[in-house]
């Protein structure tokens, strides 16, 4: 029997189970992906130990196909990541007891999935601890490398992954995502939601014309939290 509040690991194992098919079919993907890139299984492995970041794990593969320069990856995957950023800004809100370490280290392994459910939990006024929170978040990162392992693994069976739309799977699961957080949020809050989304749509099309598709995602991520912030000042 759980308590109310979620502040046990056990209690953070079971709030990652409804992510875990996401991260296996994504870490399939990424898997695959990076053997067609002509990365071996181990450095698949490395990669999602020390990237262990779903979107820029396929944008390296994407691009070392390319045969871009390191510096070039390098550069592009921290724009990309820089949404971490904010996420991690956000999260430590709920977290303002605890020490730098601990704080780094919920940090270090936050994701969109797992800052998804931590946000869940605080609009349905959970009290949340760090131990709930490595809870989640080790089970998310163990279950990412093995999928990834296993994906890599296949991938010496699969030439062409694109014919599959295994390239899709990232861009599924952060749909997935969306409809999770609306199904909490469904209130006089959807128009507020409705309005942020539309911003970051828009911006990121009309940004993409005049600047890089990474720079595009930041300017647009930050177009659409300066959009909230206005959002809720009007509503006080």
């Amino acid at each position: 029997m759980y308590s109310k509040d979620y502040e046990t690991f056990v209690e953070g194992f079971h709030s990652a189970l409804p992510t875990i098919l996401g991260y296996v079919g994504i870490g399939l993907a990424a898997g695959v992906v990076g053997t067609n890139a002509h990365l071996s299984v181990l450095e698949v492995a490395l990669m999602s130990t020390l990237v262990y970041a779903g979107a820029a794990q396929f944008i390296i593969c994407g691009l070392l196909l390319l045969h871009t320069a390191p510096q070039a990856i390098i550069l592009t995957v921290f724009l990309v990541n820089l949404r971490h950023l904010l996420m991690s800004l956000s999260a430590s809100q709920l977290f303002q007891k605890e020490s730098l370490l601990k704080g780094i280290g919920i940090g270090s392994l936050l994701t969109d999935e797992s800052y998804a459910v931590l946000m869940t939990a605080a609009a349905k006024e959970k009290k949340v601890s760090t131990s709930w929170m490595n809870g989640l978040n080790l089970t998310a990162y163990l279950s990412w490398i093995f999928s990834t392992v296993i994906g890599a693994v296949i991938g010496n069976w699969i030439p062409s992954p694109d014919r599959f739309g295994l390239d899709f799977a990232l861009v599924a699961m952060f749909a997935g995502l969306f409809v999770i957080q609306l199904e909490f949020q469904l209130s006089g809050k959807v128009k507020k939601y409705v309005m942020i989304l539309s911003v970051v749509v828009v911006s990121l099309y009309g940004l993409m014309i005049i600047v890089t598709p990474e720079i595009a995602v930041i300017l647009g991520t930050l177009l659409g939290c300066l959009t909230g912030v206005i959002i809720d000042e009007r509503n006080k």
